[in-house]
């Protein structure tokens, strides 16, 4: 190395060092070829292509160095040169990530990443420097960086119980890997709900709502058992997707059909091929006349009202007559009035022998009608764990509040303009659960 390329590489990491000051990450890894750009990763938000960096500036100096070690002419020593070439091609496209991601967050033009790739002793050096650049836009403050790597300890785990009818949910845990380390979203979470049901999920942003349904339709597994109606869910998934209906916040409907047409096309996509026509028409019928839609059969969906276009929504998914049913946020935009006529429809859904979920955030309106409230909380960890799983009148008196958004008040966070009490009643509820697991073993 020429004492040129030595005085490039100094100054070069020694910009770096200053850069990751100011993201309060100041390491002596900033001098260490490969290192650097893997912790510039992680401060500016590229942490999987900071972690490429390191790995192919280490194959790269390892092929190097055997090549050195054989004959220069040989077909093995040109077979290295020219392997270690493509990852030298690999590797500058991810050190460019990186400082694409830097400049990002530093609020630089593009052109800034131009002038590292010619000259990154003096831009590195340039925005370490100088107080002008400081990163605006930080991937994730330290404290996120850490989110549900330490989950909050409780005296009394929830523990896991049998049921054969209704949904059984056993998640043990929902992990991620972030900013190269093991976080956990959700943790012990065990609760049954009988067929019938009509369940208030409840809990404040980051909670673990949106995780933990994901988690019981299967579409994004976790350390968990899911069983509907004895059935598991993750290990005949095949067989058990068609029982379970989803009905996301936004409407997904061709808005120049007609409700009959839209109902007709759900059932022959979702209903098996044995089913007769006639048999078929039998069910869209069942369903218009469940969510009250038989009278308008003939009307174009662009002409109905949201409260209308939600019940049609709902239709597509009951059509094929799910034993579990899940809606996010299904009176979004709509009025008090329609608002409840619309759980009305679902809790009449419910009284079919089905187990429905449903997220809200104006529960109280509609609070009378559910038979099941679940309660997710945010520990200081910032892990989603279970606070609470009771009747609406349970969930008031445990927390002591008179409504349900009085609730999510409690368990959100000071910042959130919450009470900050969600480990208190996570730990109330956890020991709570163990008392009667306790009591229920003594009588057996």
């Amino acid at each position: 190395m020429s004492w040129m390329t030595w005085i490039t590489w100094f100054f070069s990491s020694l910009g770096m060092w200053k850069i990751l000051q100011k993201y309060g990450k100041a390491t002596w890894q900033a001098f260490v070829p490969g290192l650097r750009y893997y912790r510039l990763g992680q401060a500016c938000g590229r942490d999987k292509e900071g972690l490429y960096c390191l790995v192919f500036e280490v194959v790269c100096r390892l092929l190097a160095a055997a090549a050195k070690l054989l004959p220069e002419e040989s077909k093995p020593t040109f077979f290295l040169n020219v392997v270690a070439l493509v990852g030298a091609i690999v590797l500058a496209v991810f050190e460019i990530r990186v400082i694409a991601g830097l400049c990002q967050a530093f609020e630089l033009k593009k052109r800034w990443i131009v002038f590292w790739v010619l000259a990154a002793s003096v831009a590195s050096m340039i925005i370490g420097y100088s107080k002008r650049f400081q990163p605006v836009h930080a991937a994730v403050a330290d404290e996120e960086i850490l989110a549900g790597t330490q989950p909050a300890e409780l005296s009394a785990p929830v523990a896991e119980s049998e049921s054969g009818e209704g949904l059984a949910i056993h998640v043990r845990a929902r992990t991620a890997r972030a900013f190269g380390k093991t976080r956990y979203l959700l943790k012990d979470v065990h609760l049954t709900i009988p067929n019938g049901s009509l369940v208030l999920l409840l809990g404040g942003s980051g909670a673990g709502k949106t995780t933990l349904v994901n988690a019981i339709t299967g579409y994004e597994k976790a350390d968990a058992t899911i069983r509907l109606n004895g059935i598991d869910v993750y290990q005949n998934y095949n067989e058990i997707k068609h029982k379970i209906g989803f009905v996301p916040q936004q409407d997904l409907l061709r808005m120049n059909d007609t409700v009959s047409k839209t109902l007709g096309d759900a059932a022959l996509m979702r209903l098996p091929v044995t089913v007769s026509a006639k048999e078929r028409q039998e069910k869209i019928e069942a369903v218009m006349d469940v969510l009250g839609l038989s009278g308008r059969a003939d009307g174009l969906v662009a002409k109905k009202s949201g409260g209308q276009k939600k019940r049609i929504s709902i239709g597509t998914e009951l059509i094929s007559d799910p034993e579990l049913f899940i809606l996010d946020e299904p009176d979004s935009g709509l009025d008090g009035v329609i608002a409840r006529e619309l759980f009305e429809k679902l809790r009449s859904v419910a009284d079919m022998g089905k187990v429905v979920i449903a997220i809200t955030h104006t529960p109280d309106r509609v609070a009378d009608l559910f038979d099941k409230v679940i309660v997710l909380a945010r520990d200081s960890g910032k892990v989603g764990r279970l606070a609470f799983y009771g009747s609406p009148d349970e969930a008031r008196e445990f927390f002591g509040k008179s409504s349900m958004e009085q609730v999510v008040l409690a368990i959100n966070s000071e910042y959130e303009g919450g009470e900050g009490r969600a480990d208190e009643f996570i730990e109330k509820y956890a020991r709570r659960t163990a008392a009667k697991e306790k009591e229920v073993t003594v009588h057996e």
